[in-house]
């Protein structure tokens, strides 16, 4: 029986921009299933359904390497007002 297929977003896409994020990260958090729900957890924060970085990190009681669970949070909190930024002025 073949795998079922995988649903990719549009490059530029918030869902796209969040893995991305989180992918950026891999070398402090090496379990893919973990990187795939801090994904989509802050998917949902961004559209207003979940909770802040630092709730979300210390609640999917992640494998993190070299990094602390508040500096995580940090990381992502700066990359994510980066982001809303863009979101609220997209290139013309």
């Amino acid at each position: 029986m073949a795998p079922t297929p995988t649903k990719h977003f549009p490059a530029e896409s918030l869902e796209t921009r969040l893995y991305g994020l989180v992918e950026k990260y891999k070398e402090y958090v090496p379990r893919m299933n973990d990187r795939n729900r801090l994904g989509y957890n802050l998917y949902k924060f961004m559209t207003g359904e979940g909770d802040p970085p630092l709730v979300i990190v210390k609640n999917n009681k992640l494998v993190l390497q070299g990094i602390t669970e508040e500096e995580l949070a940090a990381k992502f909190e700066e990359d994510l007002k980066e982001i809303k930024t863009a979101e609220a002025n997209p290139a013309e």
